[in-house]
């Protein structure tokens, strides 16, 4: 079930497996306190609650030691999860411009981070964020203070960032594994023309993260591509050189075509592989983003 945060539909936090402590988007540790999760029995001491009496233990207790003895129920404190927004600000996550027909990657990048940090919020998550714009980290520690300006506070970043900075993400968060414990939501958001490597993956994952690939790809040229056999077709650079008009012949289209949905299988299957639930992103359009985000965690409902 989705609730409003401003005008977006926030998604819950869903684990893909289940952890002690609240169910559906909340973690819990194993620090004592309020919470869902039984840890074990103590004694009762002056200011417990009466709530966390456990009858049946005391009366056993009592009965063996022949004194009037009370024992009191332990349970881990439930805590919201973590959440890391990691942005991929190659060149190619830039285009493409109007009136290209391809899909603006930067909208959707844009309204993607959005979802995020406004579920985040719903769900009293710290949040963090990372990006290598200029070919250097820019790291914001987990917290909560001041996140809802993250989307504004970045929309001018350049996208300047190396091929390969999904894997100097991967890389950079586990140097931080301190303040990142088991549990936390690593959302990557790219279009995963150059994936991380299988080692950067399997690394990443030994750290117990909830890793949730955002794919932003456009469905029509990135993931397949139009018969425009005889057309000229407007195609941008991504490093800003300009577009230009290429004509196609009807085999380099379908040639085209057959690779890009290689591609595309070919990453879905590593995901599967890797037991990763990717969220798949088509479209700019803010409801369209928040649907996206809504059935990826309603597949991850229906798994548990």
């Amino acid at each position: 079930m989705s609730a409003e945060s401003g005008d977006r539909r926030t998604f819950p936090l869903i684990q893909r497996r289940r952890r002690p402590g609240l169910p559906f988007g909340e973690v819990s540790t194993r620090r004592r306190g309020h919470g869902v999760e039984r840890l074990g029995h103590r004694l009762y001491e002056p200011g417990d609650p009466v709530a966390w009496i456990d009858w049946f233990a005391s009366a056993r207790l009592s009965a063996t030691t022949g004194t009037d003895a009370f024992v009191v129920r332990q349970r881990a404190a439930d805590e919201a999860p973590r959440v890391v927004v990691a942005v991929d600000r190659s060149p190619a996550m830039a285009l493409y411009p109007q009136p290209l027909p391809w899909l603006a990657k930067r909208g959707a990048l844009r309204e993607a981070v959005a979802a995020i940090v406004s579920s985040a919020a719903a769900a009293r998550a710290d949040t963090a964020a990372l990006d290598f714009s200029d070919g250097d980290p820019w790291w914001l520690p987990p917290g909560r203070r001041g996140r809802p300006g993250l989307i504004a506070e970045r929309e001018q970043a350049p996208f300047t960032a190396p091929a390969d900075t999904l894997e100097r993400a991967l890389e950079f968060l586990g140097r931080h594994r301190s303040q990142l414990p088991p549990g936390t939501f690593v959302f990557l958001l790219s279009d995963f023309l150059a994936p991380p490597s299988a080692q950067a993956w399997q690394s990443a994952l030994t750290r117990g993260w909830e890793i949730v690939p955002v794919v932003i790809q456009d469905p029509v040229w990135e993931r397949s591509f139009p018969d425009v056999g005889g057309v000229a077709v407007p195609i941008a650079e991504p490093r800003g050189g300009g577009g230009a008009l290429v004509r196609f012949s009807r085999r380099e289209a379908q040639e085209r075509r057959e690779a890009n949905m290689r591609r595309h299988e070919k990453l879905l299957r590593d995901f599967q592989a890797l037991a990763l639930d990717p969220v798949l992103i088509g479209a700019s359009e803010p409801e369209e983003v928040d649907g996206a985000f809504l059935a990826w965690a309603d597949v991850r409902r229906r798994s548990r």
